[in-house]
């Protein structure tokens, strides 16, 4: 309010005291109403567009049906049009050196015999750990009317490692083991708290290269029993789970929290160790050493020890959506790679993993993934794939032994 407009009000309360008002006074004091209203209808139209606009932006953006879907849910479907190959059966005879103990009863086994049967798979391998199947005894009862299949893989037993009779003890539990048809053992775990997938007792806080699991891995060059070993988890799962996160839709999933354990660096230091100091026995690093980010450091590990070898299971689409890179790699290290699954009994999921080794196909999916990438195939030389997929687990398991 300015001085003036204070003064002409004072003016028009003196007159109206005397019943007098100029006509001045009273033009000016319409003026006054007059633009006091227009300024409240200014405020209110402000106001009410400002609303308006506010209510407007949010609802177009929640109109848009790319607004409502979440990451977990996106299920895209090729449209392209490209050759798309079923692979039926394998080019040549499998062992399958990564699988557990995923029959339920009998009937189940017999049924995964003939899905074998009719892939090309000659026989695979049974691991042995605490969160899946039966313990090791029960295994090898129920799958021994099919043993021609099978091959069974145990564990270490930390029973009482802290006391003096412990390595007698464990050595003594291998060789029974060993009597029982076992014929290497894993799959051993450790994800950062230790080989938590030993069975009968836990291994928590027991890494490969403990001291005192020395005698035991010293025992199995001796047995001619090669170790498989899952090393920590894929790199994704050690990343901040933001927007940022290459491989989000899994790693959410398997996100590993490290506060109070080994570290993805930690783990594979562990690893290296253990096979630097045992180069008579033979390590088999499970899931590519969950390298498949990073094939250049995995690739320096093969060349600097020739006591360890990697399986492919349950890496497909880690490895598939870098077709190029990863196929340089199979190519390179074709004496020292092995076929696994580690994913059920169903046709379908060997011929997935068929079509990423055999084709040339590209740009598909994989429907049991919970990864977002699209994979492409490797369309490996036939001299790498009888290596892969028979020649290297046949040399381990024979003239090793």
């Amino acid at each position: 309010m300015t001085c003036n407009y204070v003064l002409r009000n004072n003016a028009v309360k003196h007159f109206k005291t005397y019943g007098i008002i100029p006509k001045k006074v009273v033009i000016l004091q319409a003026k006054l109403i007059h633009t006091n209203a227009m300024k409240k209808i200014f405020f209110i139209l402000s106001v009410l567009s400002m609303l308006l606009l506010a209510c407007c932006a949010p609802k177009c953006e929640q109109e848009s049906p790319a607004a409502k879907i979440l990451l977990k849910d996106f299920q895209p479907v090729v449209v392209n049009n490209i050759p798309v190959t079923h692979v039926e059966r394998a080019k040549f005879d499998i062992i399958d050196m990564h699988a557990h103990d995923y029959a339920a009863n009998e009937e189940e086994i017999a049924q995964w015999c003939k899905t074998m049967d009719a892939v090309g798979v000659l026989n695979t391998a049974i691991m042995h750990c605490s969160w899946i199947g039966r313990p090791f005894d029960e295994v090898v009862e129920a799958y021994a009317p099919y043993k021609d299949h099978f091959r069974f893989w145990c564990c270490f037993d930390y029973t009482g490692i802290d006391s003096e009779e412990w390595p007698a003890h464990a050595i003594a539990a291998l060789e029974r083991c060993k009597e029982m048809g076992a014929v290497g053992v894993g799959e051993l775990g450790d994800k950062g708290e230790g080989d938590t997938y030993a069975r009968p007792a836990d291994g928590k806080g027991i890494h490969i290269d403990d001291p005192r699991v020395k005698p035991l891995i010293e025992k199995c060059a001796e047995l001619k029993m090669p170790i498989s070993i899952h090393i920590a988890e894929p790199y994704w799962m050690y990343l901040p789970m933001d927007e940022k996160n290459d491989g989000l839709v899994n790693a959410v999933t398997w996100h590993v929290d490290t506060t109070n354990c080994y570290g993805y660096d930690k783990l594979m230091e562990s690893f290296e160790n253990a096979v630097r100091e045992n180069p008579k026995t033979i390590f088999i690093a499970c899931h590519y050493l969950n390298m498949t980010h990073d094939l250049p450091r995995l690739s320096a590990l093969l060349d600097k020890y020739p006591n360890m070898y990697f399986d492919i299971s349950a890496r497909v689409a880690e490895s598939a959506h870098t077709p190029r890179a990863t196929r340089e790699f199979l190519i390179k290290y074709q004496d020292r790679v092995l076929f696994g699954t580690d994913n059920g009994m169903d046709a379908s999921m060997y011929q997935t993993i068929f079509r990423v080794l055999e084709t040339n196909d590209e740009h598909f999916y994989m429907p049991e993934s919970e990864y977002h990438w699209a994979l492409a195939g490797f369309n490996l030389p036939d001299e790498v794939l009888k290596k892969l997929y028979h020649d290297n687990a046949y040399r381990i398991l024979t003239e090793y032994r």
